[in-house]
Formats: structure tokens, C-alpha cells, sequence
């Protein structure tokens, strides 16, 4: 039976291939792909901004090519994981007053 961790990673990798492999050929996201993703799956943070997602698109396509690839957005599940991490750290400080 897999870990937490593991069932986690393995979560990650279906999602990012369910919205990315929409023609069913694809192995990238993209900008379409990425914003419906975030606003399916991180609706949460996904702000207002109506240039958010071509910021974030900007910011994780590394290489230029106009797409996503998983190690792209792998780093903005990262960058987003860090940001709950200080919120929680946060919270708990809070709570321990």
C-alpha cells in the first residue's frame, strides 16, 4: 500500500497529465491548459488578477517554449507548497498564544 507521500506524488502526476493531456498526445500544458487547471485545481490561488495566469505561465516556462512541462510546474506546486508551509507555521504560532 503506498505512503501518504507517495499517493500524494502520485496525485501530482495525474493531474498535471489529465489537464495536459487533453488532445491525447501532449505531454505540456498549455497557457489554456494552465489556466484551466488553476482554476479547477487551485481555484484557492488563483487571484482575481485576469493577467495572473499568464504571469504565472511566464514565471514557470523556463525554456521559452511557450508550454509547461511537468519539472515547470513542478515548481509552482513547490513555490505554492512553501507558501502553505509559512501560513501553517504561522497558524500554529498563533494558536500556541
Amino acid at each position: 500500500m503506498p505512503s501518504e507521500l507517495e499517493t500524494a506524488m502520485e496525485s501530482l502526476i495525474k493531474v498535471f497529465h489529465r489537464y495536459a493531456n487533453k488532445d491525447g498526445k501532449s505531454v505540456t500544458l498549455s497557457r489554456r491548459d494552465l489556466r484551466e487547471l488553476m482554476e479547477n485545481e487551485l481555484s484557492t490561488f488563483l487571484k482575481k488578477d485576469p493577467a495572473a495566469v499568464d504571469k504565472i505561465m511566464k514565471d514557470l516556462d523556463s525554456n521559452g517554449d511557450g508550454k509547461v512541462d511537468f519539472e515547470e510546474f513542478v515548481s509552482l506546486v513547490v513555490g505554492l507548497s512553501i507558501a502553505c508551509e509559512q501560513c501553517y507555521q504561522r497558524e500554529m504560532k498563533m494558536a500556541r498564544k
